[in-house]
């Protein structure tokens, strides 16, 4: 998902917001690049936040990063990899209907028109989110508190010996790649074109995928709510199971 939507699922598992959560509930999509794939670092945050249980630091941030990826399962997990009997998660079931369209309108192979349609879903996902709260505004509120970027770089450090992320100038890069204002299906449109350029090296229709946006929106709208209800029950518990293993 999106980052705005991650801000988002994060209060609804933790009951709370705060620059904290809003961090830690977009720290795996912030770590991809150097030394960390899309998988690696959506499968880091048991190891991160084992490493924070033991020093007794920066629990809401810890707490926020669980809600988020593949390991253990958050969010991420049951939009992309598996959800219900579904065969992957419910951004890619929702996505069916706009692989062809999507191919057209990012100029890209058949092979990658279901990925790119999932995200496509994700942005309809993003869209809905968006207008209904401030979370953009709590995003941009994370980024500048300072004081908390660098205990999280600090925090990298410690666990990663050896490995400098340069987490303050990678949360820098990250948060002009996303929407951090009220979104659009234009400025989502936007956004993507540039993050199609980096990292496809292709020039997608804006206002085609703008349209798909907004179709995709009208698709997740009758059941986005109960998808939420369900990943918030199963992230609750893969969570508090984990507290129970902390207390053997």
């Amino acid at each position: 998902m999106y980052p705005q939507t991650h801000v988002c699922f994060a209060g609804m598992v933790l009951g709370k917001q705060s620059d904290a959560v809003s961090l830690g509930s977009i720290l795996p999509d912030v770590l991809i690049g150097e030394h960390f794939n899309h998988c690696e670092a959506h499968s880091a945050g048991l190891e991160i936040y084992n490493f924070l249980l033991k020093n007794r630091s920066l629990p809401d941030f810890g707490k926020a990063l669980l809600t988020h990826g593949f390991v253990p399962e958050g969010l991420d997990y049951y939009g992309d990899e598996k959800y219900l009997d579904f065969e992957k998660g419910y951004s890619f079931e929702k996505a069916r209907p706009l692989i062809l369209k999507t191919v057209e309108a990012c100029n890209i192979s058949p092979e990658m028109g279901w990925w790119k349609a999932h995200n496509i879903i994700e942005m309809g996902v993003e869209l809905l989110v968006s207008s209904s709260g401030h979370y953009g505004e709590m995003m941009k509120s994370a980024f500048t508190n300072r004081a908390l970027i660098s205990e999280v770089n600090e925090m990298l450090g410690s666990l990663w010996k050896g490995i400098d992320l340069k987490f303050d100038k990678r949360a820098e890069w990250f948060a002009g790649f996303i929407e951090m204002d009220k979104a659009s299906v234009e400025s989502l449109a936007q956004k993507f074109k540039v993050q199609m350029q980096f990292k496809h090296k292709v020039e997608i229709e804006t206002k085609k995928v703008a349209r798909l946006i907004d179709r995709a929106a009208h698709i997740v709208n009758a059941d986005l709510q109960v998808f939420f209800q369900n990943a918030t029950a199963l992230v609750t518990t893969n969570i508090d199971n984990l507290k129970s293993i902390e207390t053997l």
